[in-house]
């Protein structure tokens, strides 16, 4: 049986809020200048999430696991603009040979580490050397639920005795925002927020072996496609929790594939409900729901 033995979440409330500090956690602190927000959130809540479960100063290597979902590429308009104001033409329109030849080129050098989507998966494994299988998806709410069942596989096969699962979205800033603005239906960017959220998965047995604190366990989950056309307007996004099926509260913010990790996390590590349930319509067609308990 696959238990939860760590977690871990940030959640930055506000615009202009400061945000986490990963410093502590770096193996080269040099490498900050490498990481974007997506990578802070990731290393953050790894960090939280390893302490957690007694972990984080354990040799992991190719004995663990990372199963990670990352959200929008993040994009700030002073990285955007020099770029465009370079790729225009004569014309004012935007040419793909003047972007080709010279409008890339007024991008910061460090901006595509800061942004590309699988840096948070490499700073994670980095920092605190994990070195076995791995899966890293794309940028949905639902994608969450792929990864439990690929590192439950994994668990279960024995190809990692430790998976971190989890998902990290840098949602307000130019780039994520604009592409909420422009769906239909749109997501207000009052909504949006950045957030990064791990757990820890072991099996029942070995976390018993090394002598951990079973944190609780998922106790049903369902994972379903609805098929749509994508020429037509995406589905609206409804996700819900609460602590039984008959007493759910729709989820206003938008956490993107760190939804569910966070809502366990918090909830857990607050206090605040032994039994989490959490149901899924994204606007990517998947349906998803599953029941959680603490110890």
């Amino acid at each position: 049986m696959m238990v939860v033995t760590g977690f871990g979440h940030v959640l930055i409330e506000e615009e202009g809020e400061p945000g986490c500090d990963p410093r502590p956690f770096l193996k080269q602190r040099k490498n900050r200048k490498y990481m974007g927000t997506q990578d802070d959130l990731a290393v953050v809540s790894a960090g939280m999430a390893l302490a957690s479960a007694g972990l984080v100063e354990s040799d992991l290597g190719d004995r663990a696991g990372l199963y990670l979902s990352v959200g929008h590429i993040p994009f700030e308009r002073c990285d955007v603009d020099p770029v465009l104001a370079a790729s225009i033409d004569d014309e004012g329109e935007f040419s793909l040979r003047r972007f080709a030849d010279e409008g890339h080129r007024r991008a910061h050098p460090l901006t595509a580490f800061r942004c590309l989507p699988n840096m948070p998966a490499f700073h994670i494994s980095a920092n605190f050397d994990l070195r076995g299988s791995y899966m890293v998806s794309y940028p949905g709410a639902g994608q969450v639920y792929a990864l439990l069942d690929e590192a439950e596989a994994a668990l279960r096969e024995g190809r990692v005795d430790v998976a971190l699962v989890g998902g990290v979205a840098c949602q307000r800033n130019f780039l994520v925002e604009h592409h909420f603005r422009r769906i239909r239906p749109a997501v207000a960017p009052e909504r949006l927020r950045d957030a990064g959220a791990l757990l820890v998965l072991e099996t029942q047995a070995h976390a018993k072996a090394r002598g951990a604190r079973i944190r609780g366990r998922c106790v049903r989950r369902s994972l379903e496609y609805r098929a749509f056309d994508a020429r037509e307007a995406l589905f609206e996004q409804v996700e819900e929790l609460g602590s039984d099926a008959t007493h759910m509260r729709r989820l206003e913010l938008s956490l993107g594939p760190a939804s569910l990790p966070w809502a366990l996390s918090s909830s857990w590590g607050e206090g605040r409900a032994a039994r989490v349930v959490h149901r899924l319509e994204s606007r990517d067609g998947v349906l998803a729901e599953s029941v959680w308990v603490s110890a």
